[in-house]
Formats: C-alpha cells, structure tokens, sequence
C-alpha cells in the first residue's frame, strides 16, 4: 500500500465544481496532502482497510481486480477532478494504482464524514457521487454484455465527455487497459478500433488520440 504522507503544497490549477460538489473539493483542497505517483504505483489494494479518500488533481487512476484465472477486470477509471476510494464497507472492494504520471489529493476518510456531518452541502456532494458510481457500474455492467463494437463504440463516447467534451480525445490509458475494463482482447480492440475507423466513424491519428469524426454513427450503434 501507498503510505499517505504530503508531498507538496497543493498549487495545480482546479475545474470549476458546481455546488454542492465545489464545497467537498474544497475540503480536499484544505484536509488533504498532494501525493504524486509514478506509473503503475500503487495507491491502494483490494481488502484493505479505506482508510482515506481520493481525489484525481492531475494523470489518471484506474480500479481492478484479479480474477481467479488470472485475467485482469478494470471497474473503472478516473480522470481529474474526479473523486475515488469511497467505500460503503471499511474495506476497499477493488485495487487502485496511476496509469501514468499522476497526482492526487489525499483526505482521511474520517474527516470527510465529520465534516459531511456538520455541512449539509457537503453530505449532498457525498451523495451525488455515491449515486454517480452506482450509476456508472451499472451501465458497465450492461456494456459487458453487448458487442465488441458497442462496446468500443461506447466507450469512446463516455471518454470523450469526460476529458474534453470535444471530438478529438487524447486518451490516458492503454489499448490493454481498455481491452481489460471492456472485458475484450486487446487484438479485439484495436481490430474494432480499425474497423471504426474504416468506416469514418472515428480518426486514429495515433495510439491514444481518437477523433469522433461521426458521433451519429457511434450513438446508433447502441440504439
């Protein structure tokens, strides 16, 4: 486990937050320390104690699990400003480590919910976030039953909303790690990710950047 110690003051420039949300990152801005973490560094196992929670201030987090036959499932990935490590146990149901370079803001997860006690705002925000992961689960769940082409399709979509709300995507994570949270091959990836291409749904002008040349196209395949 990733021992929480500070590391720096915290200066990175953050995006703005509706409210409730901007009072519970201001918290973090407050409580926490800043940790910056190499790739692949740990932030924290499965089964241990939740000690704390997370906030993404910069690079990129993503959640997984070992399962029996070796194989790796991805339950999710965070971006920046997006909090993560909240558990409704005291023990985290998942492994979380940084994809690459990658800086987060620390706060004792018994502080959050002190202060969650005492402002109503901050609560909500708890609340919100804690809907927003069920919802997000759910909808992964229902995306590793349809196809490899939904899937892709998909995904791409949600990545799209989330990092820059624009048709071209500078994509953090691998093509493997998108293979392990689609529940696809990698082969199978970047053969669907052609075939996309192929059909002008999307531009592939490297690796990780990905341009929805036709969002109409994507949208329709999971109608």
């Amino acid at each position: 486990m990733l021992m929480q110690t500070p590391r720096s003051a915290f200066a990175a420039s953050q995006p703005a937050a509706p409210a409730p949300m901007a009072d519970l990152f201001d918290a973090f801005n407050l409580m926490g320390s800043q940790m910056t973490l190499g790739p692949n560094e740990e932030i924290f196992g499965e089964k241990e104690p939740a000690e704390y929670v997370y906030k993404v201030v910069s690079g990129a987090v993503r959640t997984y699990t070992i399962l029996k036959d070796g194989r790796r499932q991805i339950g999710a990935f965070y971006l920046p400003g997006e909090i993560f490590g909240l558990e409704i146990d005291n023990e985290h149901q998942l492994s979380a480590e940084a994809i690459g370079s990658t800086v987060v803001r620390v706060v004792r997860r018994s502080a959050v919910m002190s202060l969650a006690e005492r402002d109503g705002e901050v609560a909500r925000a708890l609340w919100s976030l804690t809907a927003r992961a069920l919802y997000r689960a759910q909808e992964h769940v229902m995306l590793l039953i349809k196809s490899a082409q939904q899937r892709v399709a998909c995904f791409l979509l949600e990545m799209s909303d989330r990092i820059a709300a624009t048709d071209t995507v500078e994509l953090p994570m691998s093509r493997q790690d998108i293979a392990d949270y689609l529940g696809l091959t990698i082969e199978t990836v970047s053969r669907t990710m052609s075939q996309l291409a192929s059909e002008s749904s999307i531009g592939l002008p490297s690796a990780r950047r990905i341009v929805l040349r036709n969002r109409r196209a994507l949208n329709a395949l999971n109608a």
